[in-house]
């Protein structure tokens, strides 16, 4: 009976903070009104959601966050050091073709949304068959560098929350 109220919990927990942080009062009407959305989105979007299957790992997706973070704050300096200091003919842009282990559908949305995330690289396209992602790194004197850091840092982490 839960289950079928709350198709994905995870879902409608977010869905209710979101909504609070978006409207940045606490009231009583403004909490009600986030629980009906946190009830009523997840239940209209899930057949949209056929197998859809929850986290392994979901522990171990605070220590993911914090490493992302960690490597936002840090490419952020980094990319500012390539734009100020950087001459443009020194510059290695890359295409990287990601090889993906991953299979869920919300495990590669994570990876491509992570990699778009941190300055510097972008992901720009999934391989029909999902087993590749083209990744676009700004400057990359070392495209296997990037490649194996995509590999160990995220996409491994990853398979261990959502596989």
């Amino acid at each position: 009976m839960i289950r079928r109220l709350f198709p994905h919990p995870w879902l409608s927990v977010t869905l209710v903070l979101v909504w609070m942080a978006l409207v940045n009062r606490w009231a009583v009407g403004s909490l009600v009104f986030a629980a009906i959305i946190g009830v009523v989105v997840p239940l209209i979007t899930a057949p949209y959601w056929p197998g859809a299957k929850g986290y392994r790992a979901p522990h171990k997706i605070p220590a993911y966050l914090a490493i992302v973070l960690w490597d936002i704050a840090k490419a952020n300096f980094a990319v500012a050091r390539i734009v100020l200091f950087t001459p443009r003919r020194a510059l290695r842009p890359a295409w990287i073709a990601v090889p993906l282990d991953l299979r869920h559908p919300e495990a590669i949305t994570a990876l491509a949304a992570t990699i778009t995330l941190t300055p510097g690289t972008v992901s720009c396209d999934l391989s029909e068959d999902g087993r590749a992602l083209l990744v676009h790194a700004m400057h990359a004197p070392d495209p296997d560098a990037v490649l194996d850091e995509i590999k160990t840092r995220y996409e491994a982490r990853l398979k261990e929350i959502f596989e």
